[in-house]
């Protein structure tokens, strides 16, 4: 398969180039050109993995001309046609776009949408009907608004989701970055705040931060009593290959206690034990019969 690629530009056209050798990068051909009659800020593929639906992109608009109202439109390929057509308007959206972000899609109906302008908004697409016309139609779209956040207080400038596109990530002028996601109810919360430099801000870091934490400093401690010689004397740990950082069983070897070392009276009480335990006795000797 081709390797294709999705510019916008402020002339309000998205070209689409591929490249037919994945291997030679320096060969692109122009495959497709859509007018969107705004000027585009920003774009998004829909990086669905199921071939119900086909492929999609979204593109927004910072324009601040008031003729230009609807700065979210949503494109969809027609196999009938091996073209992009318009498919959706996002009327509620008139403020300016910075960044659009479908979400990874690894199974579900409808398509997850998240929108950056001066709030964040997250929307969902679940298709209704296709058109059934001769030069092909696109789907149409049920668009719900399901979370609408100002928390930033300011410009939001990037949304991005995770592999899974279940944690959507928000970046503003106010300097940090806001972890969103949804519950069993669909209700989408914030869950985490970090400042620039990955630093958790006012006691919002999250519970593997916290069981972190903890590892570190029970590791601090530990070292620190057996540098001062208050826990050698009671502790014995056997000489086991360290296991690899990052693996599963390194923070499993944190959490083990360490073995108590025996003394040597108790060894050779044990020793003595074993002994008497195991040691073959002698057999009676078999008493002669004279055949009656």
């Amino acid at each position: 398969d081709a390797l294709p690629i999705f510019p916008c530009s402020a002339d309000g056209v998205v070209r689409i180039y591929e490249a037919p050798d994945v291997m030679n990068l320096s060969q692109w051909s122009l495959q497709h050109e859509i007018s969107c009659k705004l000027s585009c800020s920003c774009i998004s593929w829909n990086p669905s993995s199921s071939r119900a639906h086909s492929p999609m992109i979204a593109v927004g608009s910072d324009e601040n001309s008031p003729n230009m109202m609807a700065k979210v439109q949503i494109f969809e390929y027609s196999e009938n046609t091996r073209k992009y057509a318009k498919a959706e308007t996002f009327m509620t959206v008139t403020d300016p776009v910075h960044d659009i972000a479908f979400a990874p899609n690894l199974g579900r109906s409808f398509h997850i949408l998240a929108v950056a302008t001066k709030d964040v908004r997250i929307f969902t697409l679940k298709p209704q009907r296709r058109e059934m016309t001769s030069s092909g139609g696109a789907t149409k779209f049920e668009i719900q608004t399901v979370a609408q956040f100002d928390n930033h207080n300011s410009q939001v400038w990037r949304v991005s989701w995770n592999i899974t596109g279940t944690v959507l990530a928000s970046s503003g002028d106010d300097g940090c970055v806001r972890l969103w996601k949804a519950n069993y109810m669909d209700s989408w919360k914030c869950t985490g705040i970090l400042k620039g430099d990955g630093s958790p801000v006012n006691g919002t870091s999250t519970q593997q931060g916290v069981f972190n934490a903890s590892l570190g400093s029970a590791n601090a401690n530990l070292q620190n009593s057996q540098i001062n010689g208050s826990s050698v004397s009671r502790y014995f740990f056997p000489p086991l290959d360290p296991p690899r950082a990052g693996s599963r069983g390194s923070s499993y070897a944190q959490l083990l206690p360490p073995l108590k070392e025996r003394s040597r009276d108790a060894d050779t009480a044990s020793l003595q034990y074993l002994r008497r335990r195991y040691t073959p006795r002698p057999l009676n000797p078999l008493t002669e019969h004279d055949g009656n």
